[in-house]
C-alpha cells in the first residue's frame, strides 16, 4: 500500500470525526508510554500507520460507543493506568503464555461474565475477518493472521489482538460495543470489511475492491 495518507476517504467520514481524532491522540499519548521488554518498539514511532489503524476501527463505532471509550482512557490518565500497556499485557497470553502467568496478577480481574460477552463479540469479529479473507486474499496476505491458534512469540493473530483490547475496555464500553455489534452482525453487515473500506482510503485507494483489484 502507498505509504502517505490522504483525502480520498471522504465517504467513509462520519459525525463524529473530532471525537474520533480526540481518541486516537489520547490512545496515541499511551501508546508512546508502553515500556516493552526489547526497549522501544518502532512502530511507537510510527503515527501515520497507528493513526490510519486506529481511525479504521473507530469510523465503525457509533457515537455512544466512541464517548464511553473516551472517558475510559481519561480515567485511566486519572488513576495513572495505561490502557496501551494492558492491551499488549493481555496479548502475551497467547503469544507468551509463561510470562503472561508472571505478570498476569497485576491486571484487573474480569468476570466469568465478561469474558463470556467478549468471547461472543470475538467469535463475530472472527467470522466477519474470515468472510473478509474469502473475498478480499490479497489484503488479507498483508494483515495479521486471524485465530489464536496462529500466534507465535513473534506473531500476533487479530484474535489474540482483539481479545487484548476488549479486555481494556470498561463494562459500559464492552456493553455498548456489544450492542452495536450485534445489531450489524443482525442486519447484515461486516464491519471488518468497513474497517478495511477506511483503511484502503486512506491509503489512497477508493475502497477494499479497488486496493484488492490493484494488489493482483
Amino acid at each position: 500500500m502507498n505509504t502517505e495518507m490522504t483525502n480520498n476517504h471522504s465517504d467513509f467520514l462520519t459525525a463524529d470525526e473530532d471525537l474520533i481524532e480526540s481518541v486516537i491522540s489520547t490512545e496515541w499519548q499511551q501508546f508512546d508510554r508502553v515500556q516493552n521488554e526489547g526497549g522501544r518498539a518502532d512502530c511507537q514511532d510510527d503515527w501515520i500507520t497507528f493513526h490510519i489503524m486506529r481511525k479504521s476501527q473507530f469510523s465503525t463505532w457509533n457515537h455512544d460507543t466512541l464517548k464511553s471509550y473516551q472517558q475510559d482512557l481519561a480515567n485511566a490518565n486519572r488513576n495513572n493506568r495505561n490502557l496501551l500497556t494492558e492491551k499488549y499485557a493481555r496479548m502475551m497470553a497467547g503469544t507468551a503464555p509463561e510470562k503472561y502467568k508472571q505478570l498476569e496478577h497485576r491486571l484487573p480481574a474480569l468476570s466469568q461474565e465478561r469474558i463470556r460477552l467478549q468471547e461472543e463479540l470475538i467469535a463475530i469479529y472472527v467470522r466477519w475477518t474470515e468472510e473478509f479473507a474469502l473475498s478480499h486474499p490479497q489484503m488479507s496476505m498483508r494483515s495479521r493472521p486471524i485465530r489464536t491458534i496462529e500466534d507465535t512469540c513473534q506473531i500476533t493473530s487479530s484474535e489474540t489482538y482483539l481479545r487484548g483490547e476488549i479486555s481494556t475496555y470498561s463494562d459500559k464500553t464492552l456493553s455498548l460495543l456489544a450492542r452495536h455489534v450485534f445489531q450489524m452482525d443482525a442486519s447484515g453487515s461486516n464491519l471488518v470489511l468497513e474497517i478495511m473500506n477506511v483503511t484502503a482510503a486512506l491509503y489512497g485507494y477508493k475502497d477494499a475492491d479497488d486496493a484488492e483489484q490493484q494488489m493482483r
